[in-house]
């Protein structure tokens, strides 16, 4: 698992097997969003005050170079052919694609929210959905056609977004409004609101698509929601402003970056139960697991 932290510069190196630090990267200024290249070699960090995104060799641990993308970017995801990279960034309010065969900018989309956060991509590789922090909507871009096609009004101040693997599901947390939007990824309409805990903002799917675990910054906890009832099973506490997640691939932790708490808590996720905390740098962001 590999945390950015935003406060100390660093990538944090976390072994799942013994929930050990065995590594802490210098990538950037002000490391946030993380995505790590299917076959597990790359690591793209974005680095907010140096308007780029940073490549870290995982092998040698060690950053390689730097894309310059924009002022103030913050979200990163990967294609799941590893073909593109994206980032979100605020200050232009555009998703920039990285072709990592070059690992060069190869063109940006404007999206009509404004200070755009994450980006991630379907499973199936056609869409990219935006989250805007000072917008109501969730934005939506073809990849092919390298245009926004669609905007889903939300809650205020979307957040995190997970989706389905068969890409038919969408979620997203509305930080403000305390909820998770539901949205048909097909049809681009939302189709419920979940409720979550307060100023909720990370959302992870577990991989039999059963549960939703959603980060809550103003609590301290992690809801576990059925997705089959739509209510909640259970809230973890975890550290202080828990943030955004990820889970292993089996589907058996979940590790949640707690920034105030300068922590990543552990999850397990058939117990529902915090296994420990581990410490990593200064106001950890987010978690990426390959």
């Amino acid at each position: 698992a590999y945390v950015p932290n935003e406060g100390s510069g660093t990538l944090s190196v976390i072994d799942t097997a013994t929930d050990q630090v065995v590594a802490d990267i210098a990538v950037g200024a002000k490391p946030r969003g993380t995505a790590i290249s299917p076959d597990g070699k790359t690591a793209y960090v974005s680095d907010q005050p140096n308007a780029a995104v940073v490549v870290v060799d995982l092998a040698e641990r060690k950053r390689s170079r730097a894309i310059a993308v924009g002022a103030s970017p913050e979200g990163v995801g990967s294609s799941p052919d590893g073909r593109w990279v994206v980032a979100a960034v605020e200050e232009t309010n555009e998703i920039v694609f990285i072709d990592t065969r070059t690992d060069a900018k190869a063109f940006a989309v404007k999206v009509r929210g404004q200070n755009p956060e994450h980006a991630v991509f379907s499973p199936d590789g056609r869409t990219v959905f935006v989250s805007a922090e000072d917008g109501q909507a969730v934005d939506i871009i073809d990849v092919a056609k390298r245009a926004q096609v669609a905007q889903i009004p939300v809650g205020v101040r979307p957040r995190g977004i997970a989706f389905s693997a068969d890409s038919r599901r969408a979620y997203v947390a509305a930080e403000t409004s305390n909820e998770v939007y539901v949205i048909d990824a097909q049809q681009f309409t939302v189709l419920a609101k979940l409720k979550a805990g307060l100023r909720s903002n990370g959302v992870v799917l577990h991989p039999d698509g059963s549960r939703l675990y959603v980060s809550n910054g103003g609590d301290a906890t992690v809801s576990v929601i059925d997705l089959a009832t739509g209510s909640a099973l259970a809230t973890i506490a975890v550290g202080q402003r828990p943030w955004n997640m990820a889970i292993t691939p089996d589907g058996r932790k979940l590790y949640v970056a707690c920034g105030r708490s300068a922590s990543v808590s552990v999850i397990d996720t058939e117990k529902n139960t915090k296994i420990t905390d581990i410490p990593v740098g200064k106001l950890p962001w987010g978690v990426a697991i390959r």
